[in-house]
């Protein structure tokens, strides 16, 4: 079984926040394996589906952002789950707007979601889906900038990368977390980010 997080916050008011890709992504994989309706439970929004023959949850923790492990703790030890069934996606401002990267295990980098569920009952060895949002390019103006919504500008970019997670998803199913890595890119091209915005370089 695997477990997909996205991150994020509840709430319309958060919805269309840099710092909710990670609830835009799992949204994008629901849709495009016919996931159930989603619930509530393990203080989240629960959905049930199979990707490639996997038997796969997808988890929205409404929790708010800080405490997000509490809702995939519950749900990966009512499970039985191993931190490698875990993956999280969620926003990455080291990451230029558009690009895409794996990573498993690690420290939080900062980001207080994933530090809640390093944590958590999960630790540290759960796989990371980081989508890039870029950085406001002062340390200050990250909170203010994550919480903000997307510009109009970056949707063709956003809906490509979020639509790229969900074909290439049966790669991550199988564990192949390089392809689909490379797949998500291959997919959904990074456009080169216009320097006269925020978040226009990459620092890793």
């Amino acid at each position: 079984m695997l477990l997909l997080v996205g991150l994020g916050n509840p709430g319309a008011k958060y919805a269309g926040n840099r710092h909710n890709v990670g609830f835009m992504a799992v949204d994008a994989i629901a849709r495009a394996y016919n996931f159930g309706p989603w619930k509530k439970k393990f203080q989240g929004e629960l959905a049930e589906g199979q990707i490639d023959g996997v038997r796969t949850l997808l988890l929205k923790p409404q929790t708010y952002m800080n405490e997000s492990g509490r809702a995939v703790g519950e749900a990966a030890n009512f499970h039985k789950l191993s931190a490698h069934d875990v993956v999280a996606f969620y926003d990455e401002i080291d990451l230029a707007p558009g690009r895409f990267r794996m990573k498993t295990g690690g420290g939080a980098a900062g980001h207080n979601g994933i530090r809640s569920i390093i944590a958590s009952s999960v630790g540290e060895g759960f796989r990371r889906a980081r989508l890039g949002v870029g950085h406001p390019g002062q340390k200050e103006l990250v909170h203010h900038y994550v919480l903000s919504d997307f510009y109009k500008a970056e949707v063709e970019w956003l809906n490509a990368l979020l639509d790229a997670c969900a074909k290439a998803a049966p790669m991550l199913a199988k564990g192949d977390d390089e392809k689909y890595q490379g797949e998500v890119m291959r997919l959904a091209p990074a456009a080169k980010a216009d320097p006269r915005k925020p978040g226009a370089g990459e620092t890793a």
